[in-house]
């Protein structure tokens, strides 16, 4: 009995605490999908795996930061099996403002895009997770989550100055862990003399 009495304390819980937290998801969600559908999958996803690890969650920490946590987890997981499931034909999904006026030449994409698709997402996340812990979570709350520094000092407790500061030095670091990995460096060019 005692454990029917656990499973209805922990559903009225998450119901409670979670399900009014699921919408301030959303816009991060759609940050990072950049589709609305998509966003409100993902949401739906990570509270469907907040629910299922609500068990592990510990009262008293950071419930927004555990449920973007599970969000960003999760698209990732998404983003990567995507990624390795075989490319559709486009076109139908294209607005007539995506098409180029010559049709068959491929858009160009962005020196951003480009970047991106030369870092893979293991080099990202490694070089995140080698960050010391409060410029990991500072780096973590206000270019992965979108996080306003205001929000990112109460969650952190520290002043604003410290939170750039931290976002300064670790973006830095970041990059120096890149750079010293390949990611960045011009490529040789070989002569033919």
């Amino acid at each position: 009995m005692s454990t029917m009495e656990d499973d209805d304390d922990s559903r009225a819980r998450f119901e409670r605490d979670v399900v009014p937290q699921l919408s301030q998801l959303y816009p991060a969600a759609l940050r990072m999908t950049r589709n609305p559908t998509d966003a409100e999958d993902l949401v739906q996803e990570t509270s469907v795996k907040a629910y299922a690890a609500f068990h592990q969650f510990r009262p008293g920490t950071n419930l927004r930061a555990w449920l973007n946590r599970i969000l960003t987890t999760t698209f990732i997981n998404v983003y990567r099996k995507r990624k390795r499931e075989p490319q559709q034909a486009l076109g139908g999904d294209l607005q007539e403002w995506q098409m180029s006026a010559d049709r068959l030449t491929p858009p160009v994409p962005s020196a951003e895009t480009e970047a991106l698709d030369r870092t893979t997402d293991s080099d990202l996340l490694r070089a995140l997770r080698e960050l010391p812990g409060e410029f990991r979570t500072a780096v973590y709350l206000a270019d992965i989550e979108g996080y306003p520094y205001r929000e990112i000092a109460e969650i952190m407790g520290t002043p604003v100055g410290t939170v750039m500061s931290r976002l300064h030095r670790g973006r830095r670091k970041i990059r120096e862990q890149l750079l010293a990995g390949g990611f960045g460096k011009p490529q040789a060019e070989s002569s033919g003399a």
